[in-house]
């Protein structure tokens, strides 16, 4: 869920700073009053391509930071562990700087990162429906994805997807086979001196953290050795020693308590000191005996050093690596050298593994046939209640023409859409306009609404071309969606702004010479105002106000 966006110099944005809550928040404002600016921001979160003209005028970089609460989100977890990136208390923060020379950085959780992972983590954080890029709703994998969770068959999904991974695995070692066939012999015999040169340097798991530590140790052993005696005698060998410091502090005590027993608890305590003092003493001048200078042994930990790190640079790999490198070479060379028996296997277990694949795949195409039927005519029947009579769904279901399985079954999906009788379902990225697409996508969000959704939904322009009672049905069904996910709706419908639980009012402004964003969260009867606004247009009667404040009672109660 975003909890907050803070915008620096982004287009006419100097600053902003906005907390969010859950349920739905509707944003009003104006015609061109900045409100595609603020999803024009959160695109770039989410790894859309930043341009230099996006930087306010007269700056020289542009900054954009969005908090998330990922607490419901395990794979997002999942995906920042697999990066070294910590979550904290769940809370995951993107920032995004654009500078004016044209570079662009992106942050998570003060993290550097590759833009592709904030599109990889975008595409489970925040769907945006619209007239904007971001829409997963016309890609085909998404498409394929939305069908697959309200078809509900994940284990038949995981099935295919098994069978495919051990066939496309026995087929790489064959194809890898086949490659060194043609010189099996050379190949053999690069692959025994590679494995007998690591061999001969009988690795052992974890040496080189034991060398490292090693070698740093006998490097430093003069300051070791001299530090590690002042200590001793600041413990226990100067006549004002810690030691007989807290003696001479028992004795004294021992003769008082005769006056004052509860003196006795303190001289515990400082019994129990000299016990652990006594302790690190001994610890302390054991260790003391290691830190003598050896510089035989630390020229010999240096030759070993030195020549893993050679042997690592010149087989490409990390030095930590070196003896999962030589496993793997020993396992490359038996495959070699066994190449006819091991042909022979991995093409049974190619086999086996295809006729896995193609069972489940068929059984796969069946589940996903029937349940294209289903959710189509539960999405035609969405688009008729949100004012889109004449609409049409299709689900379109091919099978694929590759000689080769693929990875989540063998069917091509592809969403189609009629919006006039007598038209042929067409592709929905060619024929359905912005406010178009953004209903099909608020149809199939609710359809699909207890399912696990993306936890933030934007919806803009959801509202065009609608109103009257068409426009209170979508401003229903988007706050009906806020139960289960975070809802933004940038509207220009009252039927709509009224019903939403929190309210955004954005405006521009002129100060210095320069037009600015402002936005405020409305209350009582500023959002009355508003929604009047809404109603009436400019000039704003008591009855307009009357009206608008029947209806945002009537919407609270809903």
């Amino acid at each position: 869920m975003l909890t907050q966006l803070q915008i620096r110099n982004f287009v006419i944005i100097d600053q902003l700073d906005l907390s969010f809550a859950s349920g739905m928040t509707v944003l009003t404002g104006e015609t061109g009053a900045g409100k595609s600016i603020l999803i024009d921001a959160l695109g770039l979160i989410l790894g859309d391509k930043a341009e230099v003209s996006m930087i306010r005028e007269d700056q020289e970089r542009a900054e954009l930071v969005a908090t998330f609460n990922v607490s419901r989100q395990p794979r997002i977890r999942v995906l920042l562990d697999e990066q070294a990136i910590e979550t904290g208390d769940h809370e995951l923060v993107i920032r995004r700087v654009i500078s004016r020379d044209g570079r662009s950085k992106a942050f998570i959780n003060s993290s550097p990162v590759a833009i592709q992972l904030l599109k990889t983590l975008g595409e489970s954080l925040i769907d945006i429906h619209g007239q904007h890029a971001h829409q997963s709703l016309m890609n085909r994998n998404a498409q394929r994805a939305l069908l697959d969770s309200y078809a509900g068959h994940q284990a038949e999904l995981d099935t295919v997807n098994k069978a495919w991974n051990d066939w496309n695995s026995a087929t790489r070692q064959l194809a890898q086979l086949s490659t060194s066939s043609g010189n099996h012999e050379a190949s053999i015999n690069l692959l025994k001196y590679q494995v007998q040169e690591l061999l001969d340097l009988n690795l052992e798991e974890g040496e080189m953290d034991k060398l490292e530590e090693e070698f740093k140790r006998l490097g430093n052993s003069s300051r070791l050795q001299q530090s590690s005696q002042k200590v001793l005698n600041q413990l226990s060998e100067n006549e004002l020693s810690a030691d007989t410091l807290i003696h001479n502090a028992i004795r004294e005590l021992k003769d008082l308590i005769k006056f004052d027993p509860q003196l006795n608890a303190t001289v515990e305590l400082l019994d129990n000191a000299s016990i652990q003092l006594g302790e690190a003493i001994n610890e302390l001048s054991a260790a003391s005996e290691r830190f003598e200078s050896d510089p035989e042994q630390l020229d010999k930990v240096g030759k070993r050093l030195d020549l893993l790190h050679d042997l690592a640079r010149k087989h490409h790999v990390p030095v930590q690596q070196l003896l999962e490198h030589q496993q793997q070479l020993q396992s490359q060379l038996d495959l070699l050298q066994n190449s006819s028996e091991a042909v022979s296997k991995l093409t049974k277990d190619q086999s086996k593994a295809l006729a896995r694949y193609q069972q489940a795949a068929s059984h796969l195409s069946e589940s996903r046939s029937s349940a294209a039927v289903s959710m189509a005519e539960a999405v035609t029947s969405q688009l008729h209640t949100l004012g889109m009579a004449q609409g049409k769904f299709v689900i379109s279901l091919n099978q694929a023409k590759q000689e080769q399985p693929q990875s989540g079954g063998n069917d091509q999906i592809e969403f189609l859409v009629s919006m006039n009788p007598g038209h042929p379902p067409q592709p929905l990225r060619k024929v359905a306009s912005g406010g178009e697409l953004s209903r099909v996508s608020l149809a199939i969000q609710i359809i699909s609404k207890d399912e696990k959704a993306i936890p933030t939904l934007i919806f803009d322009e959801v509202d065009a071309g609608i109103g009257g009672g068409t426009a209170e049905v979508v401003g229903k069904l988007l706050k009906d969606l806020a139960r289960h996910s975070q809802v933004f709706c940038v509207t220009h419908l009252p039927q709509v702004a009224s019903q939403g639980h929190h309210h955004l009012q954005i405006s521009k402004h002129s100060a210095a010479n320069a037009t600015l964003v402002r936005v405020i969260e409305l209350n009582g009867e500023d959002r009355v105002d508003e929604v009047a606004r809404m109603l009436g247009g400019i000039k704003i009667s008591d009855k307009t106000r009357a009206h608008a404040r029947e209806m945002l009672v009537q919407m609270a109660k809903a």
